[in-house]
């Protein structure tokens, strides 16, 4: 292994080197077991006499902390003291990160699985085809298909061809190879047209309630964010600030609600824009999973003015922790998105990028898309059946035909209520998540919002049991 060891001037060498590498033992940077490099080569590294390395093996030998293999070499023997990385940062000046990165709450630690887990934004990766993805993969790895240079900051051109006639098939988008760039998941879309388009200041208009993440993307790079309400028909278009340089929406499966926006309200979207001169970005997120009903026209695909920016992933469709997400953009902006991305990390890993583009031209995608649709129609339905048989005294159902959650608002009752149940869902057993947390502003509507892409089937009519069964009890003790 290669290690640093620092040597000032040239006076007591084999000192400087005993304690350099006794300190990494005892704060655990050298481990129990793992072996130093001869004394020949560590020498020639630190340009020193090889008998100065000798000389500071011995005494960490004689402490017992290294332990020489006959022909094998020298192997670490001590343990760690203290704990790894805290040497020294006792006297450290604490570092003020920007007001808005302070003004986050800290992270949640991970929560053990719940058994009847309705956890949110979660697919199904059991059924995901894992091993024709493999050779996929592991043939792109291959030595004849591995450049040593960088490729276009927008991504693998036939990728982005792939995704281009992807979109265009399934979802009515019209895009040309040169308008698709590939992302690190729609987060990272969202992140590249906010770096181009906001300055400091810029209002941008966002669905109440909405996706915090998205919110979060727009607020750290200064924006200044407007929740704007939705209803049945989805974003109250009369509602828009006038100032609003852009407007975030999730028009054909509203997150977290689930209504899609009528063509009215589309088509007043697209004029209200026009008028303002302001830019939309449409997150089509989960509309794969669509069960019922005619599939609506995108904004995308009704735009005629290059306004509408259309962001897309394969989290829902494939695996999450594959990163994959890509944006449809207007020729105006290509140069700059171009840039931003080079400046942000140049492109997403390449050989994954060449097998997505293999596995959508093979039709293995859509053959998975058919597959888990089917699938979570089943789901949908035991959810909204299991709400409507134990909960439907207390919840109320957000008519939703797509995506991989369900929402249901309370009939009665406020926060407290909705916190309550949570509470006492998971002590029976019961992920769930609160729809009050997707508001921005403080009139946040008590909810729950059902996620069943990470729960079998099987268990779902169980788990809308306890939730009923929680639900009476919470219910039972607000009216005492």
């Amino acid at each position: 292994m290669d290690f640093h060891v620092e040597l000032r001037g040239r006076r007591d060498l084999a000192g400087q080197i005993y304690r350099g590498l006794r300190a990494a033992i005892l704060d655990g940077r050298l481990r129990r077991g793992e072996r130093l490099p001869p004394t020949r080569e560590l020498a020639l590294r630190l340009d020193v006499a090889r008998n100065t390395v000798g000389v500071a093996y011995e005494w960490l030998t004689a402490e017992g902390l290294i332990a020489g293999r006959t022909r094998a070499g020298s192997f670490v023997q001590g343990e760690a003291s203290r704990p790894r990385g805290r040497a020294g940062r006792e006297a450290q000046v604490p570092l003020r990160a920007r007001a808005f990165w302070r003004s986050l709450p800290d992270l949640p630690a991970p929560l053990a699985p719940a058994a009847y887990d309705f956890g949110v934004g979660s697919p199904d990766v059991s059924g995901f085809p894992f091993e024709s993805w493999r050779r996929l993969v592991a043939r792109q790895l291959r030595s004849a298909t591995v450049s040593g240079g960088y490729v276009d900051a927008a991504g693998h051109r036939g990728l982005r061809e792939a995704v281009a006639r992807h979109v265009g098939v399934s979802r009515g988008v019209r895009a040309e190879v040169d308008d698709v760039f590939i992302t690190n998941g729609a987060q990272q879309a969202l992140d590249l047209v906010g770096r181009v388009l906001i300055e400091p200041g810029d209002c941008v208009a966002m669905e109440e309630p909405g996706y915090p993440p998205a919110r979060q993307v727009f607020q750290s790079l200064g924006a200044r964010v407007v929740p704007v309400p939705v209803d049945a028909e989805g974003l109250d278009v009369a509602a828009l600030p006038d100032t609003a340089r852009l407007v975030y929406v999730t028009p054909s499966h509203q997150f977290p609600l689930g209504m899609p926006m009528s063509p009215a309200r589309r088509v007043a979207l697209l004029e209200w824009a026009k008028r303002r001169d302001a830019v939309v970005i449409e997150d089509d997120y989960d509309s794969e999973f669509r069960f019922g009903g005619r599939p609506l026209e995108t904004l995308h695909g009704m735009d005629r003015s290059g306004r509408v920016l259309y962001v897309g992933s394969f989290s829902k469709v494939m695996v999450p922790m594959l990163r994959m997400g890509f944006l449809v953009a207007p020729p105006s902006l290509q140069r700059e998105l171009r840039w931003a991305r080079r400046v942000m990390d140049w492109h997403s890993p390449v050989p994954e990028q060449a097998a997505l583009a293999r596995f959508i031209d093979s039709g293995l995608l859509a053959r998975h898309i058919r597959k888990m649709r089917r699938d979570y129609e089943a789901r949908h339905a035991r959810v909204a059946e299991g709400l409507s048989r134990h909960c439907g005294d207390w919840l109320q159902v957000v008519p939703s035909v797509a995506g991989l959650h369900l929402s249901a608002t309370f009939r009665r009752g406020g926060v407290a209520l909705e916190r309550e149940t949570v509470a006492r869902a998971r002590a029976a057993g019961v992920g769930l998540i609160t729809l009050s947390r997707y508001f921005m502003g403080p009139r946040a509507r008590p909810g729950l919002v059902l996620g069943y892409g990470g729960i079998p089937a099987a268990r779902i009519p169980e788990g809308m049991k306890r939730l009923g069964a929680c639900l009476g009890t919470v219910a039972g003790m607000t009216r005492d």
